[in-house]
């Protein structure tokens, strides 16, 4: 490998444009508001991709100076420890979906759905059509994940009681430059839940209960502004086989053998997120209660359909 390659010049270029953009966003506010929210909105979903890029490894061999380039916590409520913690634990593939073991699960066991008040219930309903996500998902996924943290750091975890001192530098940061460049604190709130829908859309589907694990993880076929917004992170039964890839790499090697995946993930393909909010604006792809409980946990499926490229 060479050293431009090792340097991974696009997720450097697309880190760049990501700050000018957040950055001309915030500055625009007393005279275009509302492209002032819409640019800094984008730019927030952007920079959460590219964490997400970061915490995989990317752009440099040394993590730490990857983790400075994320360092301003631009969404301001998750902590980067705790996504990157989070995210590495959903990545066992197995206990994809599972309500207790995977931290990125978006059903719950049908006991505890079952107790559930009839108004959360709706509430969760709401929740699995895409228009649901991305209005009520932001408040109802962050006060979640918020929820469940804040009982962890009262049991006295130590690496939780460090993601969030780091996180409370991080943030302290952002907000240091928003307010440097004019962007008031509510206008600001406002730019964050836009950016936290954008990523609604690309989380709402990325998997599915199914007994066999590899064909949990879906193919969005997608090349478009919201591809880009993501990372190619829609091909992204392929980022879950390798997931050390780098974001630019996933549509060529998935176009090398698109088959070879649909046929691992059992078809579970869309042509493009235009189909998906065609299909799931106001209609839920799944129910809440998880459909496939408890799931198989053998681990035992063939090395044509388990954990392998």
């Amino acid at each position: 490998m060479n050293q431009t390659r090792r340097l991974e010049w696009p997720t450097l270029l697309m880190l760049a444009g990501c700050y000018a953009v957040w950055g001309l966003g915030l500055v625009l506010w007393s005279s275009h508001p509302l492209l002032s929210l819409a640019l800094t909105g984008i730019a927030i979903a952007q920079h959460g991709s590219l964490q997400h890029e970061v915490l995989h490894g990317h752009p440099f061999r040394s993590q730490w100076l990857n983790e400075a380039l994320v360092l301003p916590a631009l969404g301001l409520f998750i902590s980067y420890i705790r996504f990157k913690d989070t995210h590495l634990q959903h990545h066992y593939d197995p206990d994809l979906t599972d309500p207790y073991d995977d931290p990125e699960s978006n059903y719950m066991d049908p006991a505890v759905w079952a107790g559930l008040p009839r108004g959360m219930q709706l509430l969760c309903r709401m929740n699995n059509t895409l228009a649901g996500r991305m209005l009520i998902g932001p408040i109802l996924g962050t006060a979640s994940f918020l929820w469940q943290d804040a009982k962890r750091l009262l049991a006295g975890e130590r690496r939780i009681w460090l993601a969030y001192a780091l996180h409370i530098l991080s943030l302290a940061l952002a907000l240091k430059i928003v307010f440097a460049l004019g962007m008031p604190l509510w206008a600001y709130l406002i730019a964050v839940y836009l950016g936290t829908a954008l990523l609604k859309i690309r989380t709402f589907l990325e998997h599915r209960a199914h007994e066999l694990f590899r064909a949990r993880t879906v193919i969005v076929e997608d090349r478009g502004p919201l591809s880009y917004l993501y990372l190619n992170n829609n091909f992204h039964v392929v980022h879950h086989c390798m997931p050390a890839v780098p974001w630019y790499d996933l549509p060529r090697i998935y176009a090398t053998k698109p088959e070879h995946y649909r046929k691992r993930n059992e078809a579970y393909v869309y042509r493009s997120y235009a189909q998906i909010i065609r299909q799931h604006l106001f209609r839920a792809k799944d129910p809440v209660p998880h459909p496939v409980w408890p799931l198989p946990k053998s681990g035992s499926e063939s090395a044509e359909g388990g954990h392998i490229a």
